[in-house]
C-alpha cells in the first residue's frame, strides 16, 4: 500500500462542484492499494501514519503526531500512485489493485481511521475529484508498506 501524506493547514475534495470532504489543519492522505495488499497492510500503514511526528511542538520541532495536535485526516483514493513509468511515455498501472480489491481496502482503511481518530473525511472512490490544499511547511511524506 502506498500513501502520500501532506501536512496541510486546510484541504478539501470536490466532486462535480460539491465539497464531499474537507479538513482544517491535519493530513491529506493520498492512498493507493496495490496487488497483494491486505487489511493487515492497511492497518500497519494507518498505525504508522497516526503516530508519525511531523507537526511542530512549542519549540517548532517536528515532535507531534496528527493525534497529538487533534488534526484532521482527509483520505483520498489515488490509484495513480502505483504508476510504472520505467518504459515508454504512458504510465502503466498493472501494480495497482483491481478496483473491487482497492475499494474494499480503501473502505477498511477509512473505517479503521474513523475508529482510531476523531476527524476523518474522505473523497469519493473512483470519482473525478478536485483536491485543493494548502501544504504546510511544505511537508510531504511518501510511505509504502507491504505484508
Amino acid at each position: 500500500m502506498i500513501a502520500v501524506l501532506q501536512r496541510v493547514s486546510q484541504a478539501s475534495v470536490r466532486v462535480e462542484g460539491e465539497v464531499v470532504g474537507q479538513i482544517g489543519a491535519g493530513l491529506l492522505v493520498l492512498l493507493c492499494a496495490e496487488k497483494g495488499d491486505t487489511e493487515a497492510v492497511a492497518d500497519k500503514i494507518l498505525a504508522k501514519m497516526l503516530k508519525l511526528r511531523i507537526f511542530g511542538d512549542a519549540a517548532g520541532k517536528m515532535n507531534l503526531s496528527v493525534q497529538d495536535v487533534a488534526g484532521g485526516l482527509l483520505v483520498v483514493s489515488q490509484f495513480s500512485l502505483a504508476a510504472d513509468v520505467s518504459s515508454g511515455s504512458r504510465p502503466g498501472f498493472s501494480k495497482a489493485a483491481a478496483p473491487a480489491d482497492a475499494l474494499r481496502l480503501y473502505g477498511h482503511f477509512v473505517a479503521q481511521a474513523q475508529q482510531a481518530h476523531p476527524v476523518v473525511q474522505t473523497g469519493r472512490f473512483a470519482a473525478d475529484m478536485q483536491v485543493a490544499l494548502v501544504n504546510d511547511g511544505p511537508i510531504t511524506i511518501p510511505m509504502r508498506m507491504t505484508a
